[in-house]
């Protein structure tokens, strides 16, 4: 999916132009006005992907802001950089995909989920040559994957203990999903775990389909927030309005998709039009998605990453993957 790594130098130009300033990093208040209550500063790090942009209409609509939360949405493609940024508390928290905050918090970030924002539903997969018709056949076979944790890792991983296998099984090419598409088209390889629009790509050669994607393994790829335990302890009313205001715009954009689009096109540097298109990719959690995923879903995705990360030594001990849930702000 163009997910995650996608128009980084557009999105820090957009930043600015939707008023998304520097944070002092500090998560605190600033001295009452007027002899009113402040309004909680925070910032929160994110890719482009497109499943982020509500937070880009909450912001720009002041659905965060009348709840009481100043937030900054800094642009940061890369996860590690958030990690980094995060451990520093440069900001307060990030999106990323629930096998990552795993990762985060075995590094001994204290970190926890507490609001899921969208799940993939077509926008990333597995192309494959057309004599591979199952994981199974990809058993010796060179596939162009991007490895060491993350979203495609943790899916091709997932797919293949469901057959037996393993990675061990597979010939590795480590390379960046949007580089793991383009060298399948280029028939270097014979598949690659990758997203859109390479998938679209690899199905228009002669010799390409997709095998597999993502809406045929529904809540394997999804995103969530996952916020500093610190900053959720102390300011817990921001940590509602970050997502209350996160439900208004996936509302609005339901609702009356006409006033959200634009902001949420301009966040992730694409026209509207392009947004539509590739909305329909992307499952977009409302409140009772929420619920529902927090349910038990989650829970069988961190057990299931853990056990794969300490398997390929991404992790070398499995955090409390209890405490890195908190389901109290849904309501």
């Amino acid at each position: 999916m163009m997910k995650r790594n996608f128009f980084a130098l557009v999105a820090v130009v957009l930043s600015l132009s939707l008023g998304l300033t520097a944070c002092t990093g500090s998560g605190g208040k600033e001295p009452p006005k007027g002899g009113g209550q402040a309004p909680v500063k925070a910032a929160l790090g994110v890719s482009t992907w497109i499943g982020y942009s509500p937070l880009a209409v909450a912001k720009e609509k002041g659905f965060f802001a009348k709840r009481g939360l100043d937030l900054t949405i800094q642009v940061m493609e890369n996860v590690s950089d958030r990690r980094a940024a995060m451990a520093a508390n440069r900001i307060q928290g990030f999106a990323t995909t629930p096998e990552t905050h795993i990762v985060t918090a075995a590094s001994g970030v204290d970190v926890v989920q507490v609001l899921a924002l969208d799940d993939s539903k077509g926008g990333d997969g597995i192309v494959a040559k057309k004599d591979i018709n199952g994981i199974k056949d990809l058993k010796g076979k060179t596939v162009a994957l991007q490895t060491g944790g993350g979203a495609s890792f943790f899916f091709l991983g997932y797919l293949l203990s469901r057959e037996g296998l393993s990675y061990k099984d597979l010939k590795i090419q480590p390379m960046t999903a949007g580089d793991a598409g383009a060298a399948f088209v280029a028939g270097k390889v014979d598949a690659a775990v990758t997203w859109e629009p390479w998938l679209s790509r690899a199905k228009a050669t002669d010799f390409g389909k997709v095998l597999i994607s993502s809406d045929q393994a529904p809540g394997i790829i999804t995103d969530t927030i996952g916020l500093r335990k610190d900053f959720v302890a102390k300011h817990p009313e921001a940590v509602k309005a970050l997502v209350g205001g996160w439900f208004e715009a996936v509302q609005l954009y339901q609702d009356k998709p006409d006033e959200a689009l634009p902001s949420m096109a301009k966040f992730s540097g694409v026209s509207v039009d392009e947004m539509k298109k590739e909305l329909a990719l992307v499952k977009l959690f409302d409140q009772a998605d929420n619920e529902k995923y927090f349910g038990g879903a989650v829970q069988g995705i961190l057990a299931k990453a853990a056990d794969l990360w300490l398997q390929e030594k991404i992790i070398d001990q499995k955090p409390d993957l209890n405490a890195m849930i908190d389901t109290s702000f849904l309501k």
